[in-house]
């Protein structure tokens, strides 16, 4: 259980200024018993009645600081004092929304003790027997205990879920950021897989020529422009992120290659083979770049992969359109499906693919769209 003061809140001017009616209202409704006595008898008894209800007012004020201590002093002053009476009941059920349970027996006990003295001590109205009065006096006491109690238990419910949903938002965030990194170093190997491969293709060029001292300009100026192109072919490696990817787990190089583009036919189809719903709509000029068409593969498998987990059975709508002034807007649009997932997942494979395509030079959002989920990414045709 966690520390009592973590789960207690703060309270405003209007939660104490409520309080303290409800206290005045208790000491007054009580004083009617005592006070038409004393100003017969003792009117001496009424100044110092009030002036230690006035203590007693201000002393509840530090319920929260001295739990046990306030509450068993108002309750010592709530002996002789009917405007004590109030402040005394607001500590005894402050003390049990603690829930320190020899405490809150302990405050109880003195309570009724306290109620017993003053009918005894005090002079009033109240002409009814004492097993009445003990039993009335039992009977609010626990009513008192058990309210405080169940405040008590309310309070900590609620600091749990607080914590519980601060804990899970943090986190969420955490993955997230794993996420993106995991994205950024599988990004990253396969920069320097391509690189290491261009690179060494331009330093045999280069080496090749100079060592060889029989070139004629023209020959020269072909080797030199061989170099040029691996050169381009390296920087075009490195915007779009080509080459083979290593195994996250072995790190063992696979030699696969990465889809592009002209294979987004084939991926839906094999989705369609293996029972999923998608329809196609490309209406691009022509092929994109391969690092474009490369991330327009990715962002059609996700989706795919989404809508299987998410809604199996659903119409995922693809739509392809852009040119090479406007870039390449993709759409996908699929149907909220019922229950859940038939697949687990972290719910980050959306987190990646952002990460993809700014990476790329454009941006992705998702969401709700009346009763569909819509991923809406736009890439420039030229990364």
């Amino acid at each position: 259980m966690p520390p009592s003061d973590d789960f207690q809140p703060r309270l405003g001017v209007w939660g104490h200024a409520w309080r303290t009616l409800v206290v005045l209202l208790i000491s007054v409704l009580v004083s009617f018993e005592t006070y038409p006595v004393l100003w017969q008898h003792h009117r001496w008894w009424i100044a110092a009645d009030v002036a230690l209800g006035v203590v007693a007012l201000v002393a509840v004020h530090w319920r929260r600081r001295w739990p046990l201590g306030v509450a068993l002093g108002t309750i010592a002053l709530a002996t002789i004092s009917t405007a004590a009476a109030g402040p005394s009941l607001l500590a005894l059920v402050s003390l049990a929304t603690r829930r320190v349970y020899w405490q809150v027996a302990l405050g109880g006990v003195a309570s009724v003790a306290s109620a017993e003295v003053f009918y005894r001590v005090v002079p009033s109205t109240n002409q009814d027997p004492a097993w009445v009065t003990f039993t009335a006096n039992v009977a609010v006491v626990l009513a008192l205990l058990a309210w405080g109690l169940f405040i008590g238990s309310r309070r900590e419910l609620l600091w749990t879920l607080r914590q519980r949903a601060e804990r899970a938002e943090s986190e969420q965030e955490l993955r997230t950021g794993k996420a993106r990194a995991e994205e950024r170093a599988r990004i990253a190997r396969e920069m320097h897989d391509v690189l290491a491969h261009r690179i060494s293709q331009v330093s045999m060029h280069a080496g090749a020529l100079s060592f060889r001292t029989d070139l004629d300009a023209d020959a020269l100026r072909t080797g030199i422009g061989e170099v040029q192109v691996q050169a381009n072919l390296a920087l075009d490696d490195l915007r779009g992120v080509l080459g083979v990817l290593r195994d996250p787990v072995t790190g063992e190089v696979t030699h696969r290659p990465q889809p592009t583009y002209d294979d987004l036919g084939p991926l839906v189809a094999a989705s369609v083979a293996a029972g999923a719903r998608v329809e196609l709509v490309d209406e691009l000029p022509s092929a994109p770049p391969v690092a474009i068409g490369r991330t327009l593969y990715r962002l059609v498998q996700e989706g795919i992969t989404n809508a299987h987990k998410h809604a199996p059975g659903a119409l995922l709508t693809v739509e392809i359109t852009g040119t090479p002034d406007d870039g390449v807007e993709v759409r996908l649009r699929n149907p909220f499906g019922f229950g859940s997932p038939a697949t687990p997942g972290a719910g980050l494979g959306l987190v990646g693919l952002s990460e993809r395509v700014e990476l790329a030079g454009g941006h992705l959002v998702h969401g709700r769209e009346g009763g569909a989920f819509l991923v809406h990414a736009w890439l420039p045709w030229s990364p």
